[in-house]
């Protein structure tokens, strides 16, 4: 590369808040005068930052984008000594200033915006890329709202010729990428909006890596950081070279600026990426704390009954928000063990986090009393009025204090149904909702690991799960062991395999037979569920969507 394509570059790895137009042009202009700050030529920012991702149906409001084109200009008439790539949402048909004659759709067909990024320099708007490739799978909705663009964008940068693409256009080979490196390009730059899946950070730089070999140039990936409902976004953003190495990566699931100098050989920074485990766990955290602190909470509450999993949301509360904004409540019923109830008491304890106990056996009575000429309040009815009165007192505790219910339910449990609706299911947000429950103990050793004084009692991971609904009960009294139910939907929900082809895999047919039926027949429970923070490739709501009423079996 000639000495006069050099440029030193910075990624700015922020955190936008979804419709805080005002917020996100603040954040972009701090973030733009800290890399001019650092002698940076050009500032990448991620995919649609300033009006935030996804935004959904805000995107189909002409009046919303009208105002983040407004926010748009006014950023670039103060930007200077700097350029700036920042994701925004063009009203189509190229109308850029507000107020001129902007689209207004009745109808989400229409999609009446671009995702777009736009070229900041001296004061103006000196270049607008619109995002070819719009994806429509999984949790992605942008038919429904964007318009694509379709022509390649390469522009100058302080001498460079860079080549503008958007998160997907770079997904598989080919144009535009493969058309601005035959235009020229020396450098191609991606800023994204990818959320977070456990794995999903190597992948991607390995898919960017073949990229850039295919195209031979370098290429810089920007990705947003920071939880938005139920995605989360990791950040990880990085550059590869012409020959597909990684020459410079920022943190994960925090903001960060990344500087290179484009063709130096200078060594950049380099982050050393999370192990697995600990990189699920940072999701859940950032997930949970962007969740509570975006929607205005500052306190959340937690029904601690000494099992693993409420035990897990506990720790990921405390880490994320602090002990003291975390309320832990303890609720005990007759069928509670002493050795459960000692344990959910030590936790709140460990954590120092406030611990409120309300026994329920008044209020069980009380049930007992008012359904008796319904029927009673007996076997399965009076587990499930046990659960439904704990999540009473939860949403009671919330609405006296003004405190977000997390919800305790595993991936497993809500796979098949094996919660109670408007019991352990009440709740504005189910931290837990997308692990399972293998992992979810594996999530809470590592996190003891690394602790330096006890969190949980070691009993809280030994002890046989148990809903503790009524006498000597047993998780495995009506569900599979775990290992087993695990395997089953691995296979059933996140891969989509037929009963046969799972029960091939050595599992008894008449397990995957009756769990198929279960997690089929709970449909209805986990639509009313609170949202979910998504690690996996099928979260349930936004990746997983099939019929409540739906008689086909297998």
């Amino acid at each position: 590369m000639a000495a006069a394509e050099k440029m030193r570059i910075a990624l700015a790895q922020i955190n936008p808040t979804v419709g805080d137009l005002d917020g996100n042009a603040a954040l972009i202009a701090d973030w733009i005068g800290r890399a001019h700050d650092q002698g940076a030529a050009l500032v990448v920012f991620p995919e649609l930052s300033l009006p935030g991702y996804p935004a959904e149906d805000l995107y189909l409001k002409h009046h919303f984008a009208a105002e983040n084109v407004a926010k748009l200009e006014q950023l670039a008439s103060e930007a200077s000594g700097i350029s700036a790539i920042v994701g925004f949402a063009e009203p189509a048909g190229g109308e850029r200033r507000s107020g001129q004659g902007e689209r207004r759709s009745d109808s989400p067909s229409r999609r009446p915006v671009h995702n777009a990024i736009a070229l900041l320099r001296d004061g103006d708007i000196a270049a607008i890329y619109r995002k070819n490739k719009l994806p429509n799978y999984g949790v992605f909705d942008e038919v429904r709202y964007f318009e694509p663009g379709t022509e390649p964008v390469v522009s100058d940068v302080d001498g460079v010729p860079v080549g503008l693409t958007i998160c997907e256009d770079l997904w598989e080979p080919g144009p535009p990428a493969s058309e601005e490196a035959k235009a020229g390009a020396t450098l191609i730059v991606n800023p994204s909006g990818s959320p977070y899946l456990r794995g999903k950070g190597g992948e991607r730089e390995q898919m960017f890596g073949d990229r850039a070999r295919e195209c031979g140039v370098p290429i810089a990936f920007c990705n947003l950081v920071g939880g938005q409902d139920e995605l989360v976004f990791d950040g990880h953003s990085f550059v590869v070279d012409a020959g597909g190495e990684v020459i410079a990566r920022a943190k994960q699931f925090e903001e960060d600026l990344l500087i290179f100098e484009l063709g130096s050989g200078e060594p950049a920074r380099i982050a050393e990426p999370l192990s697995d485990l600990d990189e699920v766990y940072a999701a859940l955290t950032l997930g949970l704390r962007d969740y509570v602190r975006k929607n205005r909470f500052s306190d959340v509450i937690v029904g601690l009954s000494g099992g693993i999993d409420s035990a897990l949301v506990a720790v990921l509360a405390a880490d994320a928000l602090g002990p003291e904004h975390l309320t832990c409540v303890v609720m005990p019923s007759p069928h509670s063990s002493s050795e459960t109830q000692a344990d959910a008491r030590a936790i709140a304890g460990n954590l120092g986090a406030e611990l409120i106990e309300i026994p329920i056996e008044p209020g069980m009575r009380a049930y007992g009393e008012m359904l008796a000429e319904a029927g009673g309040a007996e076997g399965l009815t009076a587990e499930n009025v046990q659960a439904r009165i704990r999540g009473n007192l939860l949403m009671a505790i919330s609405n006296t204090r003004g405190a977000l219910v997390l919800s305790t339910s595993n991936k497993s449990e809500a796979s098949v149904g094996y919660t109670t609706l408007y019991g352990d299911m009440a709740g504005g947000l189910s931290v837990i909702k997308d692990v399972p429950k293998q992992l979810v103990y594996e999530l809470l050793r590592r996190r003891i690991e690394r602790a330096d004084r006890e969190l949980v009692p070691a009993a809280v991971l030994d002890r046989a799960p148990s809903a503790e609904l009524r006498a000597e009960q047993r998780d495995e009294d009506s569900l599979p062991p775990y290992e087993v139910l695990d395997r089953v939907l691995e296979g059933y929900v996140e891969r989509d395999l037929s009963a046969e082809e799972i029960a091939a895999d050595g599992v008894p047919a008449d397990v995957v037979a009756d769990t198929i039926r279960m997690v089929d027949r709970a449909e209805y429970k986990r639509r009313q569920a609170a949202p979910g923070i998504r690690i996996t490739t099928k979260a349930f709501g936004r990746d997983r969507r099939l019929p409540i009423t739906n008689r086909y079996e297998g």
